[in-house]
């Protein structure tokens, strides 16, 4: 084999061409649909039906149980004003020192007093209110429900 000797010139003869840049106001090339991606979900795509079944299901439940609630709040507030009242009048003591003699649970009814009528009023927030009112020698009414 003889000696081989390299005839490429040192530099291309001819220049290749540049393309020009693409500009920015050009749309992207459409991709085919089979090699796009899955579209991705939004943050709550998966939870959002998930959330408002929960929601539905809540509201039926409070709606189901609002009479419930109601007649509990009723005889919760007729009770504090009726033991209120007789601890207040009858026993002579400070209102503050009889809230000590409701039941556990009642932490929600709220008692209020009027001295110059003698009444006592207890009150669950939005749901309920009733009025005892110191009678002397009978002790404490309630006031008829509305």
């Amino acid at each position: 084999m003889g000696q081989v000797t390299n005839t490429n010139p040192p530099a291309t003869a001819t220049p290749e061409p540049h393309e020009p840049a693409p500009t920015p106001s050009a749309p992207p090339p459409e991709v085919p649909k089979k090699l796009r991606g899955k579209p991705r979900q939004s943050r709550w795509g998966g939870c959002l039906p998930w959330a408002l079944i929960l929601l539905v299901l809540l509201a039926v439940f409070v709606i189901w149980k609002f009479p419930s609630f109601k007649a509990q709040a009723e005889l919760g507030s007729a009770y504090a004003a009726r033991v209120g009242c007789s601890c207040r009048y009858v026993q002579g003591r400070s209102l503050e020192s009889c809230q000590s003699d409701f039941e556990p649970g009642m932490e929600m009814v709220s008692v209020a007093e009027d001295p110059a009528t003698k009444t006592i009023t207890g009150s669950v927030p939005l749901l309920a209110s009733r009025s005892a009112r110191y009678a002397g020698a009978s002790g404490c009414l309630l006031s008829p429900a509305d």
